[in-house]
Order: C-alpha cells, then structure tokens, then sequence
C-alpha cells in the first residue's frame, strides 16, 4: 500500500437545520476528484468526527466512498476512545472498501496512557485491522503524542504501515524517520511543515488547507518530488502565511468559508463550534484576492 502525496483532511458539510449533507460532501468530492489530490481521508479531525452521531459516520463514509474517482486512496479515521470500538469501526471501513485506516490515540485517561499502555492498543487494532492501520498522532487536541520509540515500536506489526505527525515539528518527524524502516509512511498534518518534512524523507501530507486550497498543496508537493526547490520554499512560504489565518487561526470555520469563496460547499462548523465572525471573513476574502496571483504562477 503506497500512501505517498497529499491528502486533505476533508470537512464535513452541515444543512441550515444542522443535519449532515450528504449531497454537498458529493459536490466537493466530484470537485476535488479533478485535481492531483492522492486520496481523501474522511472523518478525520477536520471532519468534525467527534461531533457526529454513529449513524452520520456511516452515512459520510459510505457517500464519500461511492463519490471518490477510481485510484484515489481512501482513508477512514476510525480512532476511538475504547480498543473495542476502534476495532469495530476499523472493520467497517475494511467492509466498505476503504485502504487504510487512520487511527488517532485514545485520550480522555490521558494519565494513564503510558507507552506500552498505546502499543498495546495500536497492536490489538492492527491484529483485528482488514485494512492497513496509520497511527494518528495529533497532541493539540488530544494531549497525547506517540514519541519516536512507540512509533518505531509499532512499526515492526506487519498492518501499521505509517504514521500522521500533527505535532506541527520538523524535529519529530525527523526523530520518527530516523528510526523507522524506508517502507514506514510518515506523513505530517502541518502545512507549515511539508516541505522540509519531504526533504528529509516523509511521504507525504495530510492537511486541512488541502480542503480549501488543494491545487496550491499539490503543487508544492510536486514541486519538492522534481527536485525543484526554488519554487517549493517560494510556495511553502505562500502557504505558510495561508494556513495561519485559515488553520491556525480561524480553524474549521475558517477552512470551511475558504471553501464556500472557491466554489466548494463548505458552511458552518456544528455546535458548540462558532461560524466566523465578519472581521475574520474580511481577513479571508482579502487574503484569497491577494493569493490568487501568486497561486497563478504554479
């Protein structure tokens, strides 16, 4: 299974009343399905997965599914906060055709999540995984990191094929590298981290921005795989501002509205998540005006 390229974390999409739309996740997908993203993964952090009943998962996970072009890579967090369950959602994934399975720490007993307390648990999925497992390690929101030694740990079970690094630093997915076989995945969830994180050997990317600005994310990745440096530090830097004020700063909402401006159905986030406020969309639309010339050029 080769995950290598750019991935977006994909949104999703929420009716006036609330209910998810299914129709819209169709729309962008049927989008996205034209430009050179490698694959989706669905119901990941972006996906606002944690505020979505059993039965909305489902529904996301089999549109998205039927609504992805042939040869895109699918792949479906299925992380919970029980072993139990996280196996039970990793085999749906499985059955409805999904590639890999991107599986975040547990983290609400946080105290008691030492090491071996994670390996014992990434290895039990993996053990009951139908698909490929990827550990999710994302701490600004879950407050628990997978360091180098676990990572290197699990990467000798035969079904954890690769790692999302959202830690934001260079130096982790450095030290991760370091110390994983070359067949290992590490792809990094930080738009302010692909470059150098491809320059030093990760595979790839994951990113929120990507929902957004797809077509910006998948030059810079190309950018880097020819060897065309120049051009990748100009556009990582482009980039880097982008996903400051979009990501960083006014989050799925932000990511979400970015969307609505370039043809995309985005809408709000769902409670207790806020809509922007019109100071922020202002920052938005006049940062959209002033990318669109620089993005002309890739």
């Amino acid at each position: 299974m080769d995950l290598s390229g750019l991935f977006p974390a994909l949104t999703t999409p929420f009716t006036v009343d609330g209910n998810v739309a299914l129709a819209d996740l169709k729309h962008n997908l049927h989008r996205y399905n034209g430009t050179d993203l490698a694959g989706y993964v669905v119901l990941g952090s972006t996906g606002e997965s944690v505020l979505l009943s059993r039965e909305e998962i489902d529904g996301v996970l089999v549109t998205a599914k039927e609504a992805a072009a042939p040869g895109k890579k699918l792949i479906a967090g299925t992380g919970a906060e029980s072993t139990a369950e996280t196996i039970e959602k990793t085999k749906r994934a499985g059955e409805l055709g999904y590639h890999a399975a991107l599986v975040k720490t547990p983290h609400y007993y946080k105290t008691a999540y030492k090491p071996d307390v994670l390996i014992t648990h990434y290895r039990r999925v993996a053990d009951n995984s139908p698909i490929p497992v990827l550990l999710y390690s994302v701490p600004q929101f879950t407050g628990v990191r997978l360091e180098a030694p676990e990572v290197a740990a699990l990467a000798e079970h035969p079904n954890i094929i690769g790692i999302k690094d959202s830690s934001g630093h260079i130096q982790r997915a450095a030290e991760m590298l370091a110390v994983v076989p070359p067949k290992f995945h590490v792809l990094v969830g930080s738009a302010s981290t692909v470059f150098p994180a491809l320059a030093i050997g990760a595979r790839g990317a994951i990113l929120a921005l990507a929902s957004a600005l797809p077509e910006k994310c998948v030059a810079l990745y190309d950018f880097v795989r020819r060897g065309q440096f120049e051009q990748a530090l100009e556009l990582q830097n482009i980039i880097l501002k982008a996903s400051k004020l979009i990501v960083s700063e006014a989050g799925i909402a932000g990511v979400k509205f970015v969307m609505d401006q370039r043809g995309y159905r985005g809408g709000i986030p769902r409670p207790p998540l806020l809509p922007l406020t019109e100071e922020v969309k202002k920052r938005l639309i006049a940062l959209l005006a002033a990318l669109e010339p620089a993005a002309a050029r890739v």
